[in-house]
């Protein structure tokens, strides 16, 4: 019925405290120790309990409540799992809550109990994939109702969510295996994403996805196939600079609307078309602030670096290129960037 856990993660961790844990939020040794310990004890590195910290900040949340979760996606693009922060269903909740017009929610209402057979891989502690099988038994499907005041009426909105579209795979896409926590609880779980469907129906603007509903899905699934290959990016210190480290990065996709994702995406699209980089950095600049800045210049970097590789490739020679010796930018290239600014305008 079960397996061991990929996630088991040993009683003593060694996580090094970031200088910022201490000067920016007043944290003591022994409440790193909770963070790391207790808080999040999958977490692989202190750059994403820090990125959960600039997010508990910015929404006014106690951390170690845990309001949020770090939830390992895998990339495809860069062959590896990144660190993402989500907010938890409590976190949505309170999102919710704090808009004023949340008129309550009812019970869930499950579908038929089915039981089904999964054979699968999933990596164990060693990080060795293993095959196992495992029977569960779950409700084929849940509907939340959430309500909420509308012209100062009371509206309905109301989300069914089916199990084998929702769990979480132990193994990414290389398994059909579920997680040991949707094996142990395959009510609670779907209950979670239920909710989380119908809080989003219901507040559209203010509420996202939740950390159960990312568990062991995959940035390119997220993101059609746009992987960002980001770095953790302080509230109190965006630079819009590039990482240089190679190892983990980490990415809160929950603070980046999909509109600006959209507007980001075509952006890029159209600049590449182009081949304008310089124009798409100053205007990204001109037009995004904060994290919404740093998501695009991460953007525009990888693709601009995947676009110069292929260039090289035409280019045996690999000769540098003088832009001032270039004439002027094509008027179909104009054509395309000012496409972009219009399509940028018309997103935001």
């Amino acid at each position: 019925m079960s397996y061991p856990s990929k996630n088991t993660q040993p009683k003593t961790r060694n996580l090094p405290m970031p200088v910022d844990a201490h000067q920016v939020y007043g944290l003591s040794e022994q409440s790193w120790k909770v963070l790391t310990e207790v808080t999040f004890p999958t977490a692989k590195t202190p750059e994403a309990i820090m990125m959960a910290l600039d997010y508990c900040r910015a929404r006014k949340l106690d951390i170690f409540k845990k309001p949020v979760h770090i939830v390992p996606m895998w990339s495809t693009a860069l062959g590896r799992n990144v660190e993402t922060v989500w907010p938890s269903i409590m976190e949505i909740q309170t999102t919710a809550t704090r808009t004023g017009l949340w008129a309550g929610m009812d019970r869930p209402v499950w579908g038929p109990d089915v039981t089904h057979t999964f054979t699968g891989k999933f990596k164990d502690d060693t990080d060795t994939w293993q095959e196992s099988t495992v029977t569960v038994t779950f409700p084929e499907w849940v509907a939340v109702t959430v309500y909420r005041l509308v012209g100062g009426r009371r509206c309905a909105f109301t989300e069914e969510v089916y199990w084998m579209e929702a769990y979480s795979t132990a193994g990414g896409k290389n398994s059909q295996l579920p997680t040991a926590m949707w094996i142990k609880r395959p009510k609670g779980q779907l209950g979670k994403c239920g909710k989380a469907a119908s809080l989003r129906a219901a507040f559209p603007e203010e509420c996202g996805y939740a950390a159960e509903e990312m568990d062991g899905k995959s940035l390119d699934e997220l993101n059609d196939g746009a992987v960002i290959n980001g770095s953790a990016s302080r509230l109190d210190a965006i630079d819009g600079g590039t990482d240089a480290d190679t190892g983990p990065r980490v990415i809160d996709l929950s603070l980046i609307s999909p509109k600006v994702q959209k507007a980001v995406a075509e952006l890029v699209r159209r600049t590449a078309m182009a081949g304008a980089w310089k124009a798409a950095y100053d205007y990204a600049n001109h037009k995004f602030a904060g994290l919404e800045l740093t998501y695009a210049i991460t953007e525009l970097d990888q693709a601009s670096q995947a676009a110069k590789a292929a260039s090289n490739a035409f280019d045996p020679g690999n000769q540098a290129i003088d832009e001032a010796l270039m004439p002027p930018v094509s008027t179909v290239a104009s054509e395309a960037l000012h496409k972009a600014r219009e399509t940028l305008g018309s997103l935001r």
